[in-house]
């Protein structure tokens, strides 16, 4: 009887380890899961050997442009100018940039006592070719860096940006 009434004892529990044996390897398949997501969200940004390009700056028709040469970044902002100013467009050149792995960042020259910071990340957008408009993606801060002339004091506007890349066939800068 004793032998009887353990096979019922566990009868009754197997269920129940039943229940525990699914939900530990269901456990196991959401970290692995997890885990796969997060080495293909580094590994997707690690693999942006380049970010060379055309990104759109602020607006539409205003252009950052880059040319990374190893961790060094070259180029300049073209920003179009409202009507009542005497340029039509101002071209402030990046005077210092640097890529350290996906840390992006750069400073221009000043131009009618204004110029341009960005620290931040490159990443991939939603493009899926690298010539393809938002393959890219430089993501941070943005300052506005304007000097009183009279007091040499600085006024920084600072914002969070998504620079996107252009694309190499997107008609223009």
């Amino acid at each position: 009887m004793g032998l009887l009434h353990g096979k019922t004892r566990w009868k009754n529990h197997q269920p129940a380890l039943e229940r525990m044996t699914k939900a530990a390897g269901v456990m196991m398949a959401l970290a692995v899961f997890a885990a796969c997501g997060s080495v293909k969200a580094q590994t997707s940004a690690s693999q942006v050997s380049d970010i060379t390009g055309d990104y759109q700056f602020l607006e539409p028709y205003n252009t950052l442009a880059i040319l990374q040469e190893d961790q060094m970044l070259k180029g300049y902002i073209d920003v179009l100018q409202g009507q009542s100013e005497s340029d039509a467009i101002l071209s402030y050149p990046i005077t210092i940039g640097e890529r350290k792995g996906n840390h992006v960042e750069f400073r221009t020259r000043k131009i009618h006592e204004m110029y341009y910071r960005f620290s931040g990340a490159v990443q991939r957008g939603k493009g899926n070719k690298k010539d393809d408009p938002d393959y890219l993606e430089l993501v941070g801060e943005l300052q506005t860096v304007k000097t009183n002339s009279v007091t040499d004091q600085e006024a920084v506007d600072r914002r969070q940006v998504v620079l996107k890349f252009k694309g190499k066939n997107s008609g223009g800068s």
